[in-house]
This record gives structure tokens, C-alpha cells and sequence, in this order.
């Protein structure tokens, strides 16, 4: 960030947030169209070296980060919204905390002062010239379709038995470990189910490219399966290491949970009882589900993209970007020999894995 805006930083007269997630709000009006207001947000967000998560007609956002003892997090979102002429500007806090010792007033001060300066330095001829520029950006008036695109894949079909054998694998092993760590004692909640989601996802990832399976729907009922699996054969796994390791007369699996819940969980030396217990559980489920289930809609978008060469996706988008229909994409992929269905549909599928990890990175 140029020094002049830092010393403005410094200037600015901070108004402090308080709340669950403290925010801070400002509008003002300007004269450009929404077309140019994005493009001019945009800038202020590369001057700022803020870092840009997502944009549309008239909604612009990006994130702000800072470095502590060498690591780096995102501190504030901040977003942007045009609406004939009026630009609201909000700032949000990223963290945990509950007083944001005014830093998102800061911000959207900040970003109010930096846009006009940049559009102060816009006349109307080079105002008419960056409209002119967006919009051949937004049209791929540039785009040079080529004579050639890069060769398809060899056709692989489609295998989710791998992905419910290799699940069932998963909660296997996964379920022996957490077993081992209750019984010593060492489980601490929300890290381990931090951990079981990331190992889940992880491993799901490589059975996706292995399997060459990426249907969202049945991925998701596939990663409940795994998640409930895992937790109940814990619980069993538990149920046979105490009874092995203590010579204890076998019970039913049964009433070993039975004794369980009449024991509850104890926290602090506070028993919580059953109650404590059952929610303990759902949150186990819960946590590790939507952990896992966004690093697997990252891996399957991610996958999507990998498996088709950009040049081909960069084809199709350009027609598409003219309003051909999927059926008339479908020939021009035909007349430069991606000429199989399979191959045609993963293009679509990389071309809608681009939005998905638009809206993941927002």
C-alpha cells in the first residue's frame, strides 16, 4: 500500500463495533455506472492489496489479511454494493473476537477515500475508453478461437463402488484410532473432529480421481454414511479394547452403551449426563460433516478442472460467452474432436467447477 494511504489510515477518526461479529457500514454516491464501478473497485482492491474473492454486475467483495509471527489470516470482508449511483461499503470482522477496536471503520473509510482518488484520476474520455475495454473483457472480443484444442482424456468411466469400498476402509481405520485415543484419554473435542474431517476429505480425494466419480448429491449421502459409520464403530471399537485390556465379562454392545449414557459425559469434573453425551455426539456428526463436506466440494470442483485442458474449457466458455446453446457447443467441441458425450459433459463440469470455487473462495 502506497504511504500516502497509510498516513490517511493513521488520520482516520476509527468508530469501534461490538457484536458477535462486529461490522461497520458507509454509503456514498458516485456519477459512474455499474459497469465502471466494478472495474474501479477492483483497482482500489490491487492499490489497497486487498485480495479480491468474488464479483458480479454490481456486487464486488474481497478480504483483507495480516501477518503475525510469519502467518498469515484473513482479518476482514469487505464488500462492496452498487445501486443506481449509491455504493454501500461494509467491512466485517473475520475473527473470534467481540470489539473490533474499530478497524472495520477503518476499512470502509479507508476504501472510500482510495476509490474516489481513483476515479478523481478517470476524465470522461478515458472513462468512455475503460468502458470500452470492459466491455470486449466481458464479450472475449479478444479471444483467437484456435485451429486445434489439446487431444480428450481417454475415456474412464465412472466407478463408485471404488468410493464405497474405500470408504468403508476409511471408517474402518479411522474409527480404530479415535477408539484408541478416547480409551487413553487423549481426545479433545473439535480438534479431533477437525482431524477426522480433513482425513476423510483427504482420502476422498483420492478415491474421486481413482474412480473418476464426481456426482455431488450421491458424494455428500456417501460422506454421511462415512461420518456415522466412523462414530459408531468407534463406540465399538471402545466397547472391545475396554473389555480385552480389563479381562471384563463380555457384555452386550448394547448395554455397553446403555452404561454410557447412565454415566454421561464429564467435563471438568462436571457431569453433564446423557443429555451432555447425546449432544456431544451430534456435534461430533456436525462439525466433522460440514468441515468435510467443504473440502469436498473443493476437491471435486478442483478435480473437475484438472481433468480438462484450460484451452478447451476457454473454447467452450467463449461460446457459451455468445450465447450459443449447450447443444451448439457441443458440435464446435465435435469439429475439434472432443467428439464423445463423456468428454463433452466433463467440459461442462469444468466450467461449472470454476463457479463453485468462485463461491467457495467467497
Amino acid at each position: 500500500m502506497e504511504e500516502s494511504l497509510k498516513n490517511y489510515e493513521k488520520s482516520i477518526d476509527k468508530k469501534h463495533g461490538f457484536g458477535w461479529t462486529p461490522k461497520y457500514e458507509e454509503e456514498f454516491r458516485t456519477n459512474l455506472n455499474e459497469k465502471v464501478f466494478v472495474s474501479i473497485a477492483e483497482k482500489t482492491f490491487e492499490k489497497l492489496n486487498w485480495d479480491l474473492v468474488y464479483k458480479e454486475d454490481k456486487v464486488i467483495e474481497a478480504k483483507r489479511k495480516e501477518s503475525n509471527f510469519g502467518v498469515e489470516k484473513w482479518t476482514e470482508a469487505i464488500s462492496i454494493n452498487f445501486s443506481h449511483g449509491k455504493i454501500i461499503v461494509k467491512s466485517e470482522s473475520l475473527g473470534n473476537e467481540i470489539w473490533d477496536n474499530g478497524k472495520n471503520s477503518k476499512r470502509v473509510k479507508l476504501f472510500i477515500h482510495a476509490f474516489k482518488e481513483i476515479e478523481k484520476s478517470f476524465d470522461r474520455e478515458s472513462l468512455e475508453r475503460l468502458e470500452v475495454e470492459i466491455d470486449r473483457k466481458n464479450n472475449w472480443d479478444d479471444y483467437l478461437i484456435p485451429e486445434n484444442l489439446s487431444r480428450p482424456n481417454e475415456i474412464k468411466k465412472a466407478n463408485f463402488t471404488i468410493l464405497l469400498i474405500g470408504g468403508f476402509l476409511i471408517s474402518v481405520v479411522l474409527a480404530f484410532i479415535l477408539a484408541q485415543i478416547s480409551v487413553i484419554g487423549m481426545y479433545v473435542i473439535v480438534l479431533v473432529e477437525y482431524g477426522v474431517a480433513l482425513a476423510i476429505a483427504f482420502s476422498l480425494k483420492w478415491l474421486i480421481e481413482i474412480s473418476n466419480f464426481t456426482e455431488l448429491n450421491k458424494l455428500r449421502y456417501l460422506l454421511i454414511g462415512i461420518i456415522i459409520l466412523t462414530y459408531l464403530l468407534n463406540q465399538y471399537f471402545q466397547y472391545e479394547i475396554i473389555i480385552r485390556e480389563n479381562n471384563y465379562d463380555r457384555i452386550g454392545f448394547l448395554e455397553f452403551i446403555k452404561l454410557r449414557l447412565e454415566e454421561g459425559l464429564i467435563i471438568k469434573k462436571t457431569n453433564t449426563g446423557w443429555i451432555g453425551l447425546v449432544i456431544s455426539w451430534i456435534l461430533q456428526f456436525v462439525i466433522t460433516y460440514y468441515i468435510a463436506l467443504l473440502r469436498l466440494i473443493s476437491n471435486v470442483a478442483s478435480y473437475q478442472l484438472r481433468r480438462v485442458p484450460v484451452d478447451v474449457i476457454d473454447f467452450a466458455f467463449y461460446h457459451f460467452v455468445k450465447n450459443k446453446t449447450e447443444g451448439e457447443v457441443r458440435k464446435e467441441l465435435s469439429q475439434k474432436g472432443w467428439t464423445v458425450r463423456q468428454n463433452q459433459d466433463e467440459v461442462f463440469e469444468a466450467i461449472n467447477a470454476l463457479s463453485e470455487l468462485k463461491q467457495l473462495n467467497r
